[in-house]
């Protein structure tokens, strides 16, 4: 939660600030904005399997400690940056510190036994929630002090999460599940065929791709589908992502546990599923903003996807493979955040710039229910043996 806080924390002075360093224009800062966002992700999806894989052969705790403490110097570069090349330099340190996120997974995968894989996975899920929805509202407050004030504030968050780690944290790899590093399976291409060979994964893995492609729907197109559709300010666009982040931060740190013991993993997936395709479909065509703010709680029932899928997956590889799987998912959902945007913003401008033979600002949402779907048919066929 400190973590996602901390990068919650500046994204609302980032525009201001790529405009204070360029001395340029909005526009400007927004283009600039892409290509900082497309680093970072790019980063994260070169370095997610080589932590992860670094991780099964030196410890988890290293790994987290050492990158923490990167991070930390990384708000700094980032608070005293005169040059948008300094910038760049932060935005490249801060995508491969947030590779970790796969040996946090791995972490959890260690001390979980299997049938509370699924629901643990959920818990980091909703702490991750749960600090995108505060970080925002904390580093929209210091932005009143100055477009340097949350990037401070963030780097102390990352040195309280580091010595939280420090004091707390043990070690989970032993020798028993320990794996000596290798550089042709720690790369990303490298990993995923490492993994994929495992029986049962390969499937699973297309399904992950396809749904965390499409549900980044949101975060690609939400504030401007709202202000098209719907009218909505910038005060009406944070209150309806808290309650997304609130609602979803609850599916999966509370409802998924739940779900997971009554219905199972592939059931939990299933109707996750259901509850999205609903929900898209309906934004697709919906145009009362009222209805559309009441929608987001039922959205966010489709948040028990993802980790109910990695939990299948964690449970179908060996011990001494779980920081190499965690890693794969981190680069698949660092290669969703390449392509969604990409992809969801070019169908928005086709269906609603001037010349569209059929105006529908939803039209990103029929997309992304298109995506899912293949990937449930893709998961029905999957002949998984974990259940």
């Amino acid at each position: 939660m400190i973590d996602a806080m901390g990068i919650g924390l500046i994204m609302p002075v980032m525009p201001n600030l790529i405009t204070e360093v360029q001395d340029g224009s909005l526009a400007q800062a927004a283009v600039w904005g892409g290509v900082l966002s497309t680093v970072f992700a790019v980063m994260q999806f070169l370095f997610s399997p080589v932590l992860g894989s670094l991780s099964d052969a030196v410890g988890r705790r290293p790994v987290l400690l050492v990158s923490l403490f990167v991070m930390a110097l990384d708000y700094l570069i980032m608070a005293v940056a005169g040059t948008m090349w300094l910038l760049l330099l932060g935005r490249v340190l801060g995508g491969v510190t947030a590779a970790t996120h796969s040996t946090a997974g791995a972490y959890i995968a260690d001390i979980s036994p299997p049938e509370k894989k699924a629901a643990n996975f959920g818990l980091l899920g909703a702490a991750f929630g749960a600090g995108f929805v505060l970080g925002p509202l904390i580093g929209g407050l210091l932005g009143e002090l100055g477009t340097r004030a949350p990037f401070y504030a963030a780097a102390l968050l990352v040195l309280a999460n580091f010595a939280l780690g420090w004091f707390v944290m043990g070690e989970t790899v032993r020798e028993d599940n320990r794996r000596p590093f290798d550089w042709r399976r720690a790369n990303p291409f490298g990993a995923f065929r490492a993994v994929g060979r495992i029986p049962g994964i390969k499937p699973l893995l297309w399904v992950y791709f396809l749904y965390s492609v499409a549900i980044y729907v949101y975060p690609a197109i939400w504030s401007f589908f709202t202000l098209e559709r719907f009218g909505w300010q910038p005060q009406v666009i944070g209150v309806s992502l808290a309650v997304y982040g609130v609602s979803m931060a609850l599916v999966q740190g509370w409802l998924l546990r739940y779900t997971v013991i009554w219905a199972g993993e592939r059931q939990t997936v299933i109707w996750g599923q259901v509850f999205d395709f609903v929900a898209f479909g309906i934004l697709a065509f919906i145009s009362n903003g009222t209805l559309a703010m009441l929608l987001i709680p039922v959205s966010a029932l489709g948040a028990v996807v993802q980790p109910a899928l990695q939990g299948m997956m964690a449970q179908a590889v060996e011990d001494n493979q779980q920081g190499e799987l965690q890693g794969v998912l981190t680069a698949v959902n660092a290669l969703a955040m390449i392509l969604s945007p990409l992809m969801m913003t070019a169908v928005f401008a086709r269906f609603t710039g001037e010349g569209a033979t059929l105006y529908l600002p939803g039209a990103p949402f029929l997309l992304a229910l298109l995506l899912m779907a293949i990937g449930c048919v893709v998961f029905l066929r999957s002949r998984s043996s974990v259940t």
